[in-house]
């Protein structure tokens, strides 16, 4: 078990996926920090490696939303608040990650494409301790198809946790998704 361990995504919006990376690195460390990437979307860099992450249709929340719904589902699967951080963590900006997660952290990854490799390389490079939990699994959900469903009507709160779904529907999240996809 490490000190300090740390997981990363856009979490554009938190589902049950990504609550079961966030435990199980969790298992793995006395403290978790959860670094939220491209925290600014208004100024959203292309990755060419994958560039659909660039788009404002797939960037429908704030920093401020997705930092409280991750925060919501860990404390709903009883992760007690002293034992998480949530920070932004601008990916995109390798140079200057240590200014949010400090390189004595170790960064726990879930790989399903080349994104993830170029992730853990780029973190490998700049001298953080890398732990790869599981590669190339297949994705069992993702927050595109999420957002598909809230668009179209279909029901979709069994695919994330009960108070991110509470947390969306209570501020009216779901108008922003529907506006941007229908662009």
């Amino acid at each position: 078990m490490v000190e300090l361990g740390f997981i990363h995504g856009r979490f554009q919006l938190f589902h049950n996926d990504h609550l079961n990376y966030a435990l199980l690195a969790k298992e793995q460390c006395k403290k978790l920090i959860v670094g939220i990437t491209s925290p600014e979307n208004a100024t959203l860099i292309r990755e060419e490696v994958d560039p659909h992450r660039s788009e404002a249709s797939c960037n429908p929340f704030t920093y401020y939303e997705r930092y409280n719904m991750v925060k919501l589902a860990l404390l709903e699967a009883g992760i007690k608040r002293e034992d998480f951080e949530i920070v932004p963590y601008p990916i995109e900006r390798p140079e200057i990650l240590y200014n949010y997660v400090p390189l004595s952290a170790t960064s726990f990854f879930t790989i399903y494409d080349k994104w993830g490799y170029e992730k853990l390389k780029r973190l490998g490079e700049l001298g953080y301790g890398t732990v790869v939990l599981f590669d190339d699994r297949e994705k069992k959900m993702c927050s595109s198809d999420i957002r598909k469903k809230i668009v179209i009507g279909e029901d979709w709160k069994d695919m994330v946790p009960e108070s991110v779904y509470n947390y969306i529907i209570e501020n009216d999240l779901t108008a922003k998704v529907k506006q941007l996809m229908q662009k």
